[in-house]
């Protein structure tokens, strides 16, 4: 599989600044809040949505230096990202994320709520010193997205009449619009035509799809060290993904196992092995590649760069994660 390090080259520098600015925007106010931010942006995450913006700065701007409004575009992505991950484990509950204990479990939950609060509201307050009412616009309703797709998630538990166009536009929320709308932010910032800030748009919404659709199926396929949680998590809270959704198309008799919410003795294991018996996982395999190959054909009118190459190769990584 190419890593990501190797992915990233053309703006590796940049994303090693990225991290050591992020823990000083964050922690340089309170012991505590650096503490966190030395948990959220210390070594470890792969730094994939500030990755693409620096990628996409890099591709159309053209210069030496990165320009001081794209690489803070590139900062508030990761802080809208970092705070809703913080967020979302309070709300689920998690005590470890990618097998490293989350903020909550290393503090508290009062700790976690509020970092996660005080990165969003960081995130809007230099959001709105960009001075660009196109991106404050976009990025601000990444935000709403984020709860909107938790909000949805939350009341879908376990709904077996949930279709696959639901299941993506919640996926959109929770995962693709941040990273659509930063990449069209990055287009708007270096003045790009509309229609070419509407394919970079495109291009990370199809990525984003692609990147939920992957993760869900390695939910059902991945290990528990690799998931850093117990496989069929999302099932077993009655978060019903791609995999499921076709598995139930074949088995109707899966949907009767959800619906009563796995009570009975050895409920959930028969549901694990009927998605795995169905084609659910291969047809979810299908789906995220056809998002991986529009996202590839959202970038046909950027010119040649080592830079776009990279965002061609990151559209094929997201499924050699599968492998």
């Amino acid at each position: 599989m190419t890593s990501t390090t190797s992915l990233f080259a053309p703006v590796e520098a940049d994303l090693r600044l990225l991290a050591d600015n992020l823990k000083q925007l964050v922690g340089a106010r309170h012991p505590i809040l650096y503490a966190a931010a030395e948990h959220l942006f210390g070594a470890g995450g792969k730094r994939i949505r500030p990755a693409i913006v620096l990628l996409l700065s890099r591709a159309t701007v053209m210069e030496a230096d990165i320009p001081a409004r794209h690489f803070r575009l590139a900062e508030i992505t990761e802080m809208i990202h970092t705070a809703s991950l913080v967020h979302d484990d309070v709300v689920d509950e998690s005590s470890l994320r990618r097998g490293v204990p989350t903020v909550h479990s290393s503090f508290n939950n009062r700790v976690a709520v509020l970092a996660g609060d005080f990165l969003f509201a960081q995130s809007s307050w230099h959001l709105a010193n960009l001075d660009n009412l196109t991106v404050v616009k976009l990025l601000s309703r990444v935000i709403m997205d984020l709860a909107e797709g938790e909000i949805q998630q939350g009341l879908n538990k376990f709904d077996t009449t949930l279709s696959i166009d639901a299941y993506l536009m919640k996926s959109y929320y929770k995962t693709a619009s941040l990273i659509a709308n930063s990449c069209k932010s990055a287009g708007v910032l270096s003045e790009v035509s509309d229609s070419l800030a509407e394919a970079f748009y495109q291009y990370g919404r199809n990525l984003g799809l692609a990147f939920q659709v992957v993760d869900d199926i390695l939910d059902f396929t991945g290990s528990e060290e690799v998931l850093g949680k117990p496989a069929g998590s999302d099932l077993l809270s009655g978060n019903l993904t791609a995999p499921v959704l076709y598995a139930m198309e074949e088995t109707p008799y899966l949907a009767t196992l959800i619906e009563r919410e796995f009570a009975q003795s050895g409920d959930f294991d028969e549901a694990m092995a009927l998605v795995k018996a169905s084609r659910g996982i291969e047809r979810s395999r299908e789906l995220a590649s056809q998002h991986v190959k529009q996202a590839v054909h959202n970038l046909a009118d950027l010119p040649q760069s080592e830079p776009k190459r990279a965002l061609e190769a990151l559209s094929s990584y997201v499924l050699s994660r599968l492998y």
